[in-house]
């Protein structure tokens, strides 16, 4: 049997930011509810679940669908840190792209507490060694960047200064405040040469997206999105130098090209994990959207920008928008199913009919291509 043309039929988000008085159930019960309105689907008609969390514990998924109602569907958890609900919603897509489900729903949601993430909390070599304190492992990557390509401090920053224009367009993101890049560089060092503004905050929310077959969604009133090509990968082992990279972005890149026809010179919006400045220039690179090196003028000059060349996280990224771990990926498929449909209102980058989606986690990385 030939594989189903799959679609993102609905999404829906509870804004990014702090909520202490409020449950993960009912962020995630509002984000969800959003996303089942915008596919016209009522909830007795999904026929599973995936919820994408990382620090809540234990039956999440159970906690989360049960708000939504008790019929008995399947839910899995799904943990890929960062990249969580972007993998839920892949794995939601290889099982209606093989005809096993019609309708799935996908439920992201964090809660977080204040202060630095690490990566690990055993003593292994790397953590002792400081490499699982996420700025710093992006600092080196960006040292290894500026050193090889001549990448300046600059261009880094840059990248906050774009997001949070970005994000203040966006009235779901956790800072709606501009910020100059005056402010970005003087801001408190956190690893040099990333400073506190280039880091992503620590976020709570929930997002929410309704997988379906074409077929099925045809029945609805959502506007579908085709989700035309998605795959996943862990890092690979090199003798040499490593890649600058949470995985092999390159190869599941080229791997989507292939399989759509489309070309890096054919996306027109994409979503790049920025959960520290220097991912988006490394991702924009492995991504092919700029040849190799050439990240840091690209977006010094403007390339990145909602009317530059490649615009991308046109609704503020991780920087801006926020990262709530096990939400992320939600958020990220969330703002290009709008774009595809015309309904990003001043954030719209005007023609989009391509999308490309880079999500990147300890333990793994996701690219995807939506198409309108």
């Amino acid at each position: 049997m030939a594989a189903r043309d799959v679609v993102i039929l609905g999404v829906g988000l509870h804004r990014f930011g702090r909520f202490p008085e409020k449950r993960l159930e009912d962020m995630a019960r509002e984000a969800a509810l959003i996303a089942l309105k915008d596919a016209g689907v009522e909830y007795k008609d999904i026929e599973a679940g995936f919820c994408g969390h990382v620090l809540p514990g234990t039956a999440v998924g159970l906690r989360v669908f049960s708000e939504l109602g008790l019929t008995g569907i399947p839910v899995t958890n799904v943990e890929l840190a960062c990249a969580s609900s972007s993998r839920g919603v892949m794995l939601a897509a290889d099982a209606i792209a093989g005809g096993i489900y019609d309708l799935a729903l996908v439920i992201g949601a964090e809660k977080m507490e204040r202060g630095l993430l690490g990566g690990g909390l055993e003593a292994s070599y790397q953590s002792l060694m400081g490499l699982f304190i996420m700025p710093g492992a992006y600092a080196l990557m960006a040292h290894r960047h500026m050193h090889e390509y001549g990448t300046k401090p600059e261009h880094f920053a840059k990248v906050s200064e774009k997001s949070h224009r970005n994000g203040a367009l966006n009235p779901y993101a956790q800072y709606q405040q501009p910020l100059s890049l005056e402010e970005i560089m003087n801001s408190r060092m956190i690893a040099e040469p990333i400073t506190l503004y280039q880091c992503s905050p620590t976020t709570d929310g929930a997002s929410a997206v309704v997988v379906a077959s074409a077929e099925k969604a045809r029945q609805y009133t959502g506007k579908p999105v085709y989700l035309r090509a998605w795959a996943g990968a862990t890092p690979i082992y090199q003798r040499d130098e490593p890649e600058l990279s949470e995985g092999p972005t390159d190869i599941i890149a080229r791997k989507c090209y292939e399989k759509t026809g489309a070309g890096p010179e054919d996306i027109d919006v994409a979503q790049v994990h920025d959960a520290f400045t220097p991912g988006e220039i490394l991702g924009i690179e492995h991504l092919g959207l700029v040849p190799e090196g050439e990240g840091g003028p690209f977006v010094w000059e403007g390339g990145t920008e909602i009317t530059g060349k490649m615009p991308v996280n046109t609704d503020g990224g991780l920087l801006s928008r926020g990262h709530p771990l096990g939400a992320t990926g939600g958020a990220m498929i969330t703002e290009l199913t709008r774009q595809l449909r015309g309904e990003a209102g001043p954030r719209q980058v005007q023609g989009a009919k391509t999308a490309l989606l880079h999500n990147a986690g300890l333990g793994g990385v996701n690219v995807m291509i939506l198409q309108s």
